[in-house]
């Protein structure tokens, strides 16, 4: 059963109604969720799956999905509480809380991903389920991804804040009623990005959605990225981390850091990009990808 009942939630009929690639959604039932998914590519080739990041949907691979589908079979799916898809409970937001949820969806669809890639803090939810052995991927991808803490007082301060906003139930509401295309523009560009109209638009009608405020806040919230930082080192796959060289919500330092502590890692710097460098410049972005994959004899 289909949960379009839900008036602070993004509803499928309105808000979805020109929805990018909308002919490649479908509806799938997993662990309690009902998920919105979007596929691409033939069945039978590799599976490649991709996670959003916080506060986005599926809208964001509107540029990228449909390139590696020549070669792979694309899943993007629209993490719990963001975009279509049916929030957890408050109980389940934790890093491995979404992880295992990710997984229900993965088991659910009879998908084994040869390659699993996200962006930003669905990185983290993929690095997690690569960790606790959810997903055995070949190739880990992170889209400028949020795999470390936030550097000095911030790491304390971040998610306490996103804490507070979460509980207090008018935030999003609050926050909905701002929502128009400049206010979201700032927001994006803050992160060292720049999006046609059109994108800016797909963030404005979500932002306006009270429920999907609250899956960004909560998610935000309820991480702890110290200790997926700390198990890192224990990845026994290849990584490419794919960083925007003018990202200013991770900077693309941390990826170098970060690619020292790994044991098979690469970084690839795409200068001239932000933080939502794959919806800037998908096609690049999207072949930096394919070549790795291609390396590792996947495709």
């Amino acid at each position: 059963m289909l949960s379009f009942d839900h008036p602070d939630r993004p509803d499928w009929n309105t808000d979805g109604r020109d929805w990018p690639h909308r002919a490649a959604s479908r509806f799938v039932p997993a662990g309690g969720l009902t998920w919105h998914i979007q596929e691409f590519g033939d069945v039978g080739a590799p599976v490649l799956l991709l996670l959003h990041g916080t506060g986005a949907a599926t809208h964001s691979w509107r540029g990228l999905a449909p390139l590696p589908a020549e070669r792979f079979r694309v899943i993007a799916p629209d993490l719990p509480g963001h975009g279509f898809t049916d929030p957890l409970p408050a109980g389940d937001l934790s890093l491995p809380g979404m992880a295992k949820a990710v997984a229900a969806l993965v088991t659910a669809l009879g998908l084994a991903p040869a390659v699993v890639a996200g962006h930003s803090a669905g990185a983290a939810v993929l690095a997690r389920m690569c960790l606790d052995g959810l997903v055995t991927p070949r190739l880990l991808v992170a889209f400028n991804g949020a795999l470390a803490p936030f550097p000095g007082a911030a790491n304390l301060l971040f998610p306490s804040i996103a804490r507070l906003l979460f509980l207090n139930p008018f935030t999003p509401r609050i926050f909905a009623w701002t929502a128009d295309r400049a206010a979201v523009r700032r927001l994006i560009e803050g992160t060292g990005s720049r999006l046609d109209p059109a994108g800016l638009d797909l963030y404005r009608r979500l932002f306006a959605r009270t429920g999907h405020v609250r899956g960004a806040l909560g998610m935000m919230a309820n991480w702890d990225l110290d200790r997926l930082h700390r198990d890192l080192p224990r990845l026994g796959l290849r990584t490419l981390l794919i960083v925007g060289g003018d990202d200013k919500a991770i900077l693309p330092d941390t990826a170098f850091t970060l690619r020292d502590r790994l044991p098979d890692a690469r970084v690839a710097l795409v200068r001239g990009l932000g933080h939502l460098a794959h919806e800037e410049a998908p096609e690049r972005v999207a072949e930096i990808l394919i070549e790795e994959a291609g390396l590792l004899g996947i495709v």
